[in-house]
């Protein structure tokens, strides 16, 4: 890892209110997989964006925003963040977000072969339509215009449209972890 863990004791004013909003966020939406230390340290991104707190706040602000009362269901979610992550192959994405999308009903199987930068056969439609969604702009470019109707017709306007900021963000969740090589926790 390329940054110490922030221990709370250490933290500036700016950090401290930060801190306490995103422990909080962590207990409300981030559940199974460790994220804080028996110290109060935050691990995974939430350890770059305290240390950085001018890119951590916004970025917080947009996580919760994306986290709080959403369109897609938990799976469709799921199949699009590990899409994300796994082009990135991002450790400690991958790592937290296989173990929630256990809790949410999808299959070991399924996962590990989304994980592995594949496209599973036994997706349901809706599962489909998000894995395209994300594999189709992780290629990059102008996400084609079928896989942007197929979004439309399954989630409507505002449920592809937060698709694409979920999609988004991960790509920066990833990338942030990625740069500070943030690893898994033992």
């Amino acid at each position: 890892m390329r940054l110490p863990i922030l221990n709370p004791k250490d933290m500036s004013e700016v950090q401290k209110p930060l801190h306490a909003d995103m422990r909080a966020g962590i207990r409300d939406h981030f559940k199974g997989f460790v994220s804080i230390r028996d110290d109060g340290a935050l691990l995974g991104p939430w350890n770059p964006w305290l240390i950085y707190p001018k890119f951590g706040e916004p970025v917080w602000e947009l996580v919760k925003a994306i986290a709080s009362n959403p369109k897609l269901s938990p799976a469709v979610r799921e199949v699009a963040i590990l899409v994300t992550g796994s082009h990135f192959r991002s450790e400690y994405e991958l790592y937290a977000h296989v173990l929630i999308a256990q809790q949410r009903g999808l299959s070991d199987e399924k996962l590990a072969t989304i994980v592995a930068g594949q496209r599973p056969v036994d997706l349901t439609r809706d599962e489909a339509v998000a894995y395209d969604f994300a594999a189709a702009l992780m290629s990059g470019g102008v996400l084609p215009e079928l896989t942007y109707k197929a979004a439309v017709e399954r989630f409507g306007t505002d449920g592809a449209a937060e698709l694409s900021y979920l999609i988004a963000m991960y790509c920066m969740v990833s990338v942030t972890l990625n740069t500070f090589d943030v690893p898994v926790p033992e």
